[in-house]
């Protein structure tokens, strides 16, 4: 009975399969009364999603001519159904990545609404405590420099439980999955970037025009008071300091950093505040200080999207000036088109219902970085794409 079982398993994945990949919504919505919208057939060379299928099967647009009105009713079907927005392929690519790929705009832009919904799901969920089997994924930030808020990685449930276990028994084959062991990690200093202890790219010196251009966009004029939160390479706070700022508050967490900023002569500045450890720990007590900034940025690494979403709703609503402005490094999913598409919509609506307004500046970024010898070395890059999205916020008015 088991095999029969099986068998019949595998035919309705099949036929589910069929259905997507021919636009068939009647049929499909019956067989999904049956099975999943995420089924896969596990006999297919190259097993795929009925999402994907579905996507596959609308071809390249050509001449302006997108998928037709019956393959944008079966990918709203699938997805009403609980189609998984960033399921992989066997190809490593989720189904936003497949439409962008084939040029189906109106198709791409649903995948994107539809991870936007879905982390704004997701995260509600973690701030209330609740998960589990109702969470397909959670993401952990994975880059450098902050990660910031930057470079991430999904993982499975199932892994994460496993790097929690890890952490608890102060134990990471990648230390950028946690803050504290990043700050307890050995730091290399090379030319042109700083790895940590796994070998990931915690900053590189490819973001140095976009560092400057967030000074710019944050300082309009000398004699401001100004914070930065995670030094690194010094890239931002180099820039800075060409400002003129006349408090230059700066928060770093690691040992090794801090050595660096001593050597390098940071503390000897005139203007230049110092604040050893995590912000976590130090921005209470400045808001305790009374401390009011006119400007903000945000670059850490080896933390989520959550610390980024604590630090603004929590914080920068306290210490930024009413006339102030606060920008982080955006490199939220940069490692896929469709994540990265999907973060900045998800931030700018939770800048806003924490009171901030939000602008963005498109920056390329260096032609040929994706696939270049600069990540030799590196565990993974933690930038593909070709348009960095600058992001500058101010108090709604």
């Amino acid at each position: 009975m088991a095999d029969q079982a099986s068998e019949e398993e595998v035919l309705l994945a099949k036929r589910i399969i069929s259905a997507a990949e021919r636009h068939d919504v009647p049929a499909l919505k019956v067989l999904l009364k049956e099975g999943s919208a995420n089924v896969q057939d596990p006999t297919a060379t190259a097993a795929t999603s009925p999402l994907h299928a579905a996507i596959l099967s609308c071809g390249e647009a050509k001449d302006g001519k997108e998928a037709g009105d019956d393959a944008v009713q079966t990918v709203e079907l699938l997805l009403q159904n609980g189609a998984i927005w960033n399921d992989l392929n066997r190809e490593d690519e989720t189904p936003g990545c497949m439409a962008l790929r084939l040029g189906q705009k109106k198709i791409y832009d649903m995948m994107v609404e539809a991870g936007v919904r879905a982390e704004l799901l997701f995260n509600k969920m973690q701030a209330l405590g609740l998960g589990g089997d109702d969470v397909e994924e959670v993401e952990v930030d994975e880059e450098p420099e902050e990660q910031p808020a930057a470079k991430k990685q999904k993982v499975s449930e199932d892994e994460a439980q496993a790097v929690q276990g890890a952490v608890e028994e102060q134990v990471l084959d990648d230390v950028s999955l946690d803050n504290k062991a990043y700050l307890r990690s050995q730091l290399r200093y090379k030319p042109g970037i700083l790895l940590d202890e796994s070998d990931n790219a915690v900053m590189m010196d490819w973001e140095t025009e976009i560092m400057q251009r967030h000074a710019q966009t944050l300082i309009p004029r000398a004699g401001l008071k100004v914070m930065n939160v995670g030094h690194g390479m010094g890239i931002v706070d180099t820039a800075i300091q060409t400002h003129d700022p006349a408090e230059h508050h700066i928060i770093e967490g690691h040992p090794q950093v801090h050595q660096r900023l001593r050597e390098q002569g940071w503390y000897d500045k005139p203007n230049v505040i110092i604040h050893e450890g995590r912000w976590q720990d130090i921005l209470p007590k400045l808001v305790e200080q009374g401390v009011v900034l006119d400007a903000i940025y945000y670059d850490t690494f080896a933390e989520d999207y959550a610390a980024l979403k604590e630090f603004f709703s929590e914080y920068v609503i306290q210490l930024l000036a009413s006339d102030g402005k606060f920008g982080w490094y955006n490199g939220l999913g940069a490692d896929r088109q469709v994540c990265y598409d999907v973060y900045t919509k998800v931030s700018e609506i939770d800048l806003h219902e924490a009171g901030f307004d939000t602008q963005w500046e498109d920056i390329k970024v260096p032609s040929g970085l994706h696939g270049s010898k600069q990540w030799e070395g590196t565990r993974r890059p933690y930038w593909t794409i070709d348009v960095y999205r600058l992001p500058v916020n101010t108090f709604v008015k």
